[in-house]
C-alpha cells in the first residue's frame, strides 16, 4: 500500500470465536460485526496462544512471547526498555491513542476493584494519547485514567463512554496525520456488579442453548452467565456500529483499517470447567474473533484460516503499512498470506501455553505447553495428562484421540513439534513457582527465559528500530 492507513483497533475482552454468529452462534444477531465480516476478511484460525488477558496483550503490542517479556500472569508492570507498536507507529508519522482496558501494569492490584492508574511514561509503551485504565469492572460510571496522576469518571456504560473518548481523539487529529488507535471494552469479561443495560437483555431469546460439551453439571450456572455474556456481546456490536458510522461520517472509511477482536475467550462451561474460566488448551479459550476490513485490501467477505498468534499481529501490521518492525519483534510478517497472495509464507503450527493455577499469582497447578495447527489440537500438562483433537471433525472436543492407536504417530509428530517450539523460545514445562524470582517485589520483571535482565526501568535501546 502506498497511503499509509488509519488503524482502528476494537479489542474486545473475553469474547470468544463460536459465541458470534460469524462463526456459527444462531441465538443473537450481530448486525455489525456481521456487516465488518461481509465487507472485510474474517479470519478463521486466530489463536490466544496465551488466553489470559496480560499475556495476550503483552504479545500483541510486543510481538515478543512471554518467555521473553515476562508476562506470564496478570498484573505484571511491563519492562520500559520494551519496544511497542505504538513507539514503531508514532516513529513513522502516526499519531496514537490508547483508549479502554490495558492491563499490562500492576494498576491498584491486589485491589482489582475501582480506580487504578497507569503512570505516563514508558508504562504505556510510547502511546501518545492516553485515556486507558489498567484493570476495573464498573461498567457503569467507572474511570480512566488522564495525565497528572488524575482519573475521569465516565458517565453511562462503559462501550459508549470508550466511544466518546474515541470521536474525542479522532476529531482532534489532523486530517493529513495518519491514526493508529486502539480501544478495548473490558466486555465480555465478568463482572461482581451489573453486567450491561436492561435493553441488551431485552434482545436475548427466552431460552437459551449450550453445546454438547457443557456437562449436565455445569448447565444451570452456564445458562446464566451466558445471558450476561450474550449481553455484553450485544453492547459491543452496537459499539462497533457507532465506530463505524462515525468513521462513515468524517470520511474516513475508506483509508481505515478496522480490526475486530478479542484477547482470549472464555470457557463457558465446556468441558465441565467453569464458565468464566480461560487460560486452557480447548478451542473456548483459545480461538478468538479476528476480522478485518480496508477497502482494496480486506474486502470482498473473504475467509482467512492463515495461523496467526498474537505475536505475529504488530509486524503483519507493520507489513501492511510498508513499516520496518524492529528487531525485537519474534512474530512472523504474515500480511502476505492475510491478502491471500500465492505462495506466501505461512506457519504450520503454533505454540500454546500456560504458566500456572491462578490469572494473578504464581501457584503452581494447571502448567500446560501445547501445539495448535490448522487442524488439530495438542497439549501435555505438567502433571503427565495429554490431549489431541482433530478439530476439524470435532469442533466441541468431545473425542480426545491421545490413546486411540491409529493416532499414536499424529501424537508423536504433535509432540516433536511442541518440543521445537519450545525449543525456540528457550522454554520448560515446569512448576508456575519455579518464576518466582521473574519478578521483583514490585512486579516488574527483571528475568526471563534466557536469564537475568537490566533495570527494569531502563529505556529501549532504539537502535533496534533500525
Amino acid at each position: 500500500m502506498t497511503n499509509k492507513p488509519n488503524i482502528v483497533y476494537l479489542l474486545s475482552d473475553q469474547i470468544r470465536a463460536g459465541s458470534l454468529p460469524v462463526y456459527g452462534e444462531t441465538q443473537i444477531e450481530t448486525p455489525h460485526i456481521d456487516r465488518l465480516a461481509q465487507e472485510g476478511t474474517v479470519f478463521s484460525n486466530a489463536i490466544a496462544t496465551a488466553p489470559v488477558c496480560t499475556p495476550y496483550r503483552a504479545m500483541l503490542l510486543t510481538g515478543r512471547h512471554p518467555q521473553t517479556t515476562g508476562h506470564l500472569i496478570n498484573f505484571v508492570r511491563t519492562r520500559h526498555d520494551e519496544i511497542g507498536l505504538s513507539d514503531v507507529f508514532s516513529r513513522n508519522g502516526y499519531s496514537t491513542a490508547w483508549i479502554g482496558k490495558w492491563h499490562l501494569h500492576t494498576g491498584s492490584f491486589p485491589e482489582i476493584g475501582g480506580r487504578d492508574y497507569v503512570p505516563e511514561g514508558r508504562d504505556r509503551l510510547g502511546f501518545q494519547h492516553w485515556r486507558g485504565y489498567n484493570f476495573h469492572t464498573d461498567y457503569f460510571n467507572g474511570t480512566v485514567n488522564l495525565n497528572n496522576w488524575r482519573n475521569e469518571r465516565w458517565k453511562g456504560y462503559e462501550t459508549d463512554a470508550l466511544n466518546r473518548y474515541v470521536f474525542q481523539f479522532m476529531d482532534d487529529v489532523d486530517n493529513d496525520t495518519p491514526f493508529c488507535l486502539f480501544v478495548s471494552p473490558h466486555q465480555a469479561h465478568g463482572t461482581p456488579y451489573e453486567f450491561a443495560p436492561q435493553k441488551y437483555y431485552d434482545q436475548l431469546p427466552t431460552e437459551l442453548n449450550l453445546p454438547e460439551n457443557v456437562p449436565e453439571k455445569q448447565r444451570k450456572q452456564s445458562l446464566n452467565a451466558y445471558r450476561h455474556y450474550l449481553a455484553m456481546i450485544l453492547a459491543v456490536d452496537e459499539m462497533l456500529g457507532d465506530l463505524v458510522a462515525y468513521l462513515e461520517k468524517t470520511g474516513r472509511a475508506e483509508n481505515t483499517l478496522l480490526i475486530f477482536g478479542s484477547d482470549h475467550g472464555t470457557q463457558g462451561g465446556a468441558q465441565g470447567i467453569n464458565f468464566w474460566a480461560k487460560k486452557k488448551p480447548y478451542e473456548e479459550s483459545i480461538k478468538v474473533p479476528l476480522i478485518m476490513r480496508l477497502p482494496g485490501v480486506f474486502d470482498g467477505h473473504r475467509t482467512c484460516d492463515t495461523l496467526t498468534s498474537p505475536v505475529d499481529i504488530f509486524p503483519s501490521l507493520c507489513g501492511l503499512c510498508g513499516i520496518q518492525p524492529p528487531r525485537t519483534v519474534e512474530g512472523y510478517d504474515l500480511s502476505d498470506s492475510w491478502q491471500g497472495e500465492a505462495d506466501a509464507f505461512e506457519q504450520d503450527a503454533v505454540l500454546t501455553m500456560n504458566f500456572g493455577a491462578t490469572y494473578d499469582y504464581l501457584v503452581d497447578g494447571d502448567e500446560w505447553r501445547g501445539v495448535r495447527t490448522k487442524t488439530h489440537s495438542y497439549a501435555r500438562w505438567l502433571d503427565g495428562k495429554r490431549m489431541l483433537y482433530d478439530i476439524g471433525a470435532d469442533p466441541l472436543q468431545m473425542n480426545n484421540l491421545i490413546d486411540n492407536p491409529e493416532s499414536k504417530s499424529l501424537a508423536d509428530e504433535m509432540e516433536k513439534t511442541l518440543t521445537n517450539l519450545m525449543d525456540a523460545r528457550n522454554d520448560i514445562l515446569q512448576p508456575a513457582t519455579s518464576y518466582t524470582d521473574w519478578y521483583d517485589a514490585q512486579r516488574r520483571v527483571v528475568r526471563n527465559a534466557h536469564g537475568p535482565l537490566g533495570d527494569p526501568e531502563d529505556e529501549p535501546d532504539w537502535s533496534l528500530l533500525k
